[in-house]
């Protein structure tokens, strides 16, 4: 699928079966276009609220049977009837979106990882349901993969979210380490915060092995296409480490010839 963002991540590659490479191609315009409603441009909170409310009323009328109003939802409705996807998954997307139009600080971890839980973790959930692949298991290691890809994310953009006066570090494990929002604000990176960003880059490398077994429950391509995800937070969290942890002035990102160790490792999953 052709994005106009950056990602960690394939989206809707040829490893995905045909069949389903449109419904998450819907699913991902949903949540990213409401995303952008939630972190672009420059209009008050009191509007972007608005309009993801304008969104919430589209899934009132997707659940009541009602046709939408928009494209964007006669396309989603079509892919929640003929896959028996919870909207449930959706509002909570929408839930955390708007969360981040009014929250800009995270007391600790728990409360951190209850938003990854709205923000993240319905995408994997969703995947996982074209699948028919929701068991206990399985659904807790798509939730680790997902958390742990939010929280690379988090780390990866630290000076980005700044600029829009977010900050997703734990407030207590910043005082815990010595670090204040004035070293976010002077792009300082001593010895606390170094070790503060190892903190959180070990953390995320945790979650995402736990949920790496995931890859062999899912048949064919679609496993290929979450090892190759998989790998691509790891390989993030590397070379955040690789700076320690100055992602001021070394935003971390994805080249192509990743792609090639990417692929490499993914074999070895």
């Amino acid at each position: 699928m052709p994005v106009d963002h950056y990602e960690n991540f394939p989206v809707a590659s040829l490893l995905v079966p045909a069949p389903l490479r449109r419904p998450i191609e819907v699913i991902y315009r949903f949540a990213r276009s409401a995303d952008d409603i939630a972190d672009e441009g420059d209009a008050p909170p009191e509007q972007r609220l608005a309009e993801l409310a304008a969104y919430q009323a589209e899934l009132d009328r997707i659940a009541a049977g009602t046709p939408p109003q928009t494209a964007l939802f006669v396309d989603l409705a079509e892919v929640i009837a003929a896959h028996a996807l919870p909207v449930q998954l959706f509002r909570d997307l929408l839930d955390a979106f708007a969360q981040d139009v009014v929250k800009t600080r995270y007391a600790d971890y728990p409360e951190l990882v209850d938003y990854c839980r709205r923000s993240a973790n319905p995408v994997g959930r969703l995947v996982l349901a074209l699948f028919k692949r929701t068991g206990d298991t399985q659904l807790m290691q798509s939730d680790c993969i997902c958390t742990a890809l939010q929280l690379i994310n988090f780390w990866q953009d630290i000076a980005i979210d700044w600029q829009k006066d977010r900050i997703y570090l734990p407030q207590v494990e910043m005082q815990r380490f010595g670090v204040g929002e004035d070293d976010i604000a002077a792009c300082r990176c001593g010895d606390g915060w170094e070790k503060l960003i190892d903190f959180q880059v070990d953390r995320a490398r945790t979650l995402m092995l736990r949920g790496a077994p995931l890859v062999h429950a899912l048949p064919g391509r679609i496993g290929w296409e979450i090892r190759l995800t998989v790998q691509g937070g790891l390989r993030i969290l590397e070379r955040i480490a690789r700076v320690r942890g100055d992602v001021f002035r070394h935003r971390p990102k994805l080249g192509k010839a990743d792609w090639f160790v990417l692929l490499a490792r993914s074999i070895r999953m």
